[in-house]
């Protein structure tokens, strides 16, 4: 059993990085030079707003500010542990933490919502669409889950796993911590490496081209400036 587990450890935190990361350079370049024209958000805006936005927008600042976090205890780990050291400090950063994780979470659903209920933005919805939600969907759930099931994250991210994605970048992957880690820690990392493998196949390339304008601009307001058609006045 113990070596079954060492097979699937090695097989899932040392390969598949790798791996991953080859789809997503091999795709993304590949998707870019062959169809260049799908390489956006494909937005469904113009089928219905009010609820995209809504659902749209905290998304993205939610996703946004989990993403920051996680690339800053990546890439200074030990000044968010010395962050941490003060309780205070280390309480405002785990609640603001969940907070976004929630916001993500909350609108994230709101987004499937809208897909499935609304009959036009259905219909423009792919399969890969589905995938990708479905992806999504378990790995914000399981960061929420790991935050409030286990808790100082930040912690034991910066401590742990920081190491051991610094070592995937070295080209040395030391699992021996992430073996150790809880079994929704380990799908929350796993997830994460299927997300970005499947990155070059979905919406999501748009990240690479384009940046989220509708984040911060002024609402948008559309005038039809044509003549007005004649009316027979002896009809």
């Amino acid at each position: 059993m113990t070596s079954v587990a060492h097979y699937l450890d090695t097989l899932f935190f040392a390969t598949l990085p790798y791996v991953a990361l080859v789809l997503f350079l091999v795709g993304t370049i590949y998707r870019y030079r062959s169809d260049a024209f799908t390489y956006s958000s494909l937005s469904s805006q113009l089928l219905e707003n009010k609820q995209h936005f809504w659902a749209l927008v905290p998304f993205h600042y939610g996703i946004i500010a989990v993403l920051t976090g996680h690339v800053v205890a990546f890439l200074i780990p030990r000044s968010i542990l010395v962050w941490n050291s003060r309780p205070l400090r280390l309480y405002i950063l785990e609640v603001s933490a969940l907070i976004f994780g929630l916001t993500t979470l909350v609108s994230l659903f709101a987004i499937i919502a809208r897909r499935a209920t609304d009959g036009r933005v259905r219909v423009v919805t792919s399969k890969a669409d589905w995938i990708l939600y479905a992806m999504l969907v378990v790995q914000v759930f399981t960061g929420v889950y790991v935050a409030v099931f286990h808790r100082w994250g930040s912690s034991w991210f910066a401590a742990s796993a920081a190491p051991y994605f610094w070592s995937l970048l070295k080209l040395n992957p030391d699992i021996s911590v992430i073996a150790a880690m809880p079994w929704m820690v380990k799908l929350h990392i796993v997830n994460a490496f299927a997300v970005i493998a499947f990155f070059p196949f979905t919406r999501l390339v748009h990240i690479l081209v384009v940046p989220n304008q509708y984040l911060f601009r002024r609402r948008q307001v559309v005038r039809w400036y044509r003549r007005p058609r004649l009316v027979r006045s002896d009809a």
